[in-house]
């Protein structure tokens, strides 16, 4: 956007006009967040927020903390569960594991965050040897369980049921006196401009917590994710070291990605 065009969209000042400038953010961004909207068109936070509720109502928008996510058929507004998940892409994201699972070496520290490729990468862990994984998922756990050679350790804290997850306090400061080689982190959304992100607040933080103590980010993903955006932001796209994903992922996202040093790696199906 050009100086002129944003001059232009400060004055807009019509309830009308303003809401359907939102909802063409929404549709560009796939989420807008409150603060961003407030500053933006010069407004109060509460008046956002009246206007957030008045899309909700339309359908057009689902709100989240601190923001809304878009509400279309080509923008997922509800974060679907584990077992949702786990359905999709399902050959895809075990050639994704298994490439993922032989950067694994003895004497490795990694992190698994919790999702549904990690899930698989943890079932390709079982023949493993002398290595120390960590994760806040109990599905990831429970696959782990088979990996006699893996030193399992969890973050504790709240669960959250409908990712299986763990998050809260007790989950990043379990993570604050270690330093891993890896992590291995699955998302709801990447990218180029906007970065990785995820459906939860909470999550997200705890993902930032895990990026601070890894020497390695490695981002694990079907290509479906890409050029999609959700309301809570984890890292910059720069500060990820690899990606390990599949043959379908947009052009431009695999020429940006390489352009920005960030080694990237293709897999086909199972």
């Amino acid at each position: 956007m050009n100086n002129t065009d944003a001059a232009t969209d400060k004055r807009v000042t019509g309830t009308s006009e303003r809401r359907e400038q939102i909802i063409q953010r929404l549709r560009q961004q796939g989420s807008v967040q409150v603060n961003d909207l407030s500053s933006f068109f010069g407004v109060s936070t509460v008046t956002i927020r009246n206007d957030l509720a008045f899309l909700e109502k339309q359908g057009v928008a689902v709100r989240a903390y601190g923001g809304a996510l878009v509400c279309d058929s080509g923008t997922a507004a509800v974060e679907p569960t584990v077992e949702d998940k786990s359905s999709l892409n399902t050959s895809l994201k075990r050639s994704i594991a298994r490439e993922a699972a032989d950067l694994i070496k003895p004497g490795h520290r990694v992190i698994l965050d919790s999702g549904t490729t990690t899930y698989e990468i943890a079932r390709h862990m079982r023949n493993h040897k002398e290595v120390i994984a960590m994760t806040n998922g109990i599905n990831v756990a429970n696959a782990l369980l088979e990996a006699e050679g893996v030193e399992l350790l969890m973050t504790g804290g709240h669960l959250r049921r409908q990712s299986l997850s763990f998050y809260g306090d007790q989950a990043d400061q379990s993570l604050q006196n270690y330093h891993f080689d890896m992590l291995f982190l699955g998302v709801d959304a990447i990218d180029l401009e906007r970065g990785v992100s995820t459906h939860n607040e909470d999550e997200a933080r705890l993902n930032r917590r895990m990026c601070e103590v890894a020497e390695r980010i490695i981002v694990v993903t079907d290509s479906s994710k890409f050029n999609r955006s959700s309301l809570h932001k984890i890292i910059d796209t720069q500060r990820i070291h690899m990606v390990i994903t599949d043959a379908g992922i947009p052009e431009e996202s695999l020429n940006g990605l390489r352009k920005g040093g960030i080694e990237v790696v293709l897999v086909g199906d199972a």
